[in-house]
């Protein structure tokens, strides 16, 4: 067991204006939901765009879609090597800390502009909340792996969204006073949203099928490797000899998948990325999911849609034990969505309830944590 210290830099009762730092889509899904629950209290908050996320597909348009307020900076970062954007993170967040001496920095999730974020404000002795903290893959080949332990370490507020996340932060010392349950606020704004997705309207707007799998591919592990992404696009187009396959291409995978030809399959439809309100809808009207990402296996348990998840763990085992999820190899994809199209229910959760707090107020506690510390 790795110990942490009682009193990490930053740990002390925060006065002053909140900074919020997203930097990536589902730190904003995140913030939402937290940004509003402040504002009716009246607090002074602002909130930081560090540019991980810049094209307007992938960034602006969460914002105009989630109510967030315009950014007050948006420090325009943008890509590069882990260590290149994490560096210019860092000396455009120090630049804006000192600048602004913001009385609490609330970080979300784990890309990179959360650690980045964690760090200067520790140095800084700035206090550090981190909502989504103690989930664990225990896979360190993965970048977010060593970013959300880094960053939980640096915290003097851990906010995790499942009980075993609170139990991974007592395994590695995390006091007890430093850890509060309170729900998942992406789920917040799912709920929020639910008269928004219009399957009916998706459908015929971008001329899909009534019966179709949807699919959002981009870690690395998924998308690095020329031979993994070869073998992956064979069996996405044995997929598509069953059924439609409906992929909106990450920036971050375009390339290797159009080496591959993925679009070459007459039933596979490759789309520009999506606003949230589009995307959440695609899934919602989809047979299945095949999917890498954390955010959209968390989703697919609220909307009781089958979730394959091609990675050998997940953080979010919560999804699996109360939600639809399962882990699968690329290999098991075509006889899985057989099983589905012909009604197997392997993704019935194995607990009938939604996780613990799922319910919408997750933004609800954690403004009041932040304004009550």
């Amino acid at each position: 067991m790795s110990s942490a210290p009682d009193e990490p830099a930053g740990s002390a009762p925060a006065s002053g204006e909140i900074v919020h730092i997203v930097g990536a889509r589902p730190n904003f899904v995140k913030a939402a939901p937290v940004v509003d629950a402040l504002e009716r209290r009246g607090a002074r908050q602002s909130v930081v765009h560090t540019g991980q996320h810049y094209d307007d597909r992938m960034s602006a348009v969460f914002f105009r879609e989630l109510g967030l307020p315009k950014p007050d900076v948006d420090l325009g970062v943008g890509s590069g090597s882990h260590a290149e954007q994490t560096a210019a993170l860092m000396i455009g967040l120090e630049r804006e800390f000192t600048s602004r001496s913001p009385g609490r920095v609330v970080v979300y999730g784990d890309v990179n502009s959360t650690v980045a974020a964690a760090l200067v404000a520790a140095k800084l002795h700035i206090p550090v909340a981190h909502v989504e903290a103690g989930l664990r893959s225990f896979d360190w080949t993965m970048p977010e792996e060593v970013n959300r332990r880094l960053t939980d370490q640096l915290s003097g507020l851990c906010l995790a969204t499942s009980p075993e996340a609170v139990g991974h932060l007592a395994d590695e010392g995390i006091p007890v006073d430093r850890v509060h349950l309170v729900g998942n606020p992406m789920i917040d704004t799912l709920l929020g949203n639910l008269d928004g997705f219009d399957v009916g309207e998706l459908r015929g707007r971008l001329e899909l099928p009534e019966r179709y799998v949807a699919a959002t591919l981009h870690r690395p592990a998924n998308v690095d490797d020329p031979d993994i992404v070869a073998r992956l696009v064979a069996r996405l187009h044995e997929v598509a000899d069953q059924v439609d396959v409906v992929m909106p291409v990450h920036p971050r995978g375009r390339a290797a998948f159009e080496a591959a030809g993925l679009g070459d399959h007459p039933r596979v439809h490759l789309l520009e990325p999506l606003g949230y309100l589009d995307f959440v809808t695609l899934v919602r009207g989809s047979t299945a999911v095949v999917t890498d990402s954390g955010g959209v296996q968390e989703e697919t348990t609220i909307l009781r849609v089958p979730c394959l998840t091609l990675r050998p763990n997940t953080e979010r085992p919560v999804t699996i034990t109360h939600g639809t999820n399962r882990l699968t190899v690329s290999s098991e994809l075509p006889g899985l969505v057989s099983k589905i199209l012909v009604g197997d229910s392997f993704g019935r959760p194995a607990v009938a309830d939604i996780p613990p707090l799922w319910d919408g107020q997750a933004g609800e506690r954690i403004a009041t944590i932040l304004t009550n510390e």
